[in-house]
């Protein structure tokens, strides 16, 4: 007779967003520092993603590319799991760590069943942050202390 295989209950689950779109949510209570979901898709170059997704004449960018220190992008738009699917705060419950060319989702601090599972994109444009340029990126976050945008405060970066 075969065992019967031991599964182990999901962390998340996608379901719609008061954020943006759909939203990942906590199945159950995750502890601080836990790695929920590594963000996964097809890695492409900087040239590739910027033909792939520029945004001018789009109203609504897509946020979908994860770059990484090496100058490759994940594009979780193609071939990318439900990682992309988390949604952006100006105040997270999570934080992007990338790892040996790898980005994983890890928990900033113990996240309750239901609640949903955000990260800061920390976007980063060149050139001057008009108030026009940051209504292309706009934040929905509605956290206490939001900054308005997707995009991150001038000389700060999320690896920083």
């Amino acid at each position: 007779m075969k065992a019967a295989a031991r599964t182990t209950p999901r962390l998340w689950a996608v379901r719609n967003s008061s954020i943006h779109g759909k939203g990942v949510f906590a199945q159950c209570a995750i502890a601080a520092g836990a790695r929920i979901i590594e963000y996964t898709g097809e890695r492409i170059c900087e040239d590739e993603a910027s033909a792939r997704y520029g945004d001018e004449g789009s109203g609504q960018p897509h946020v979908v590319l994860f770059s990484l220190e090496d100058g490759t992008v994940i594009d979780g738009g193609r071939g990318g799991n439900e990682a992309r699917f988390i949604n952006h705060s100006c105040q997270p419950s999570c934080q992007a760590v990338e790892e040996e060319g790898r980005i994983f989702i890890e928990a900033l601090r113990t996240i309750a069943p239901g609640e949903e599972l955000t990260y800061d994109y920390y976007l980063e444009l060149p050139g001057r942050h008009t108030r026009a340029v940051k209504s292309r990126y706009p934040c929905r976050c509605g956290a206490p202390e939001c900054r308005g945008t997707l995009l991150a405060p001038k000389g700060r970066s999320r690896k920083g």
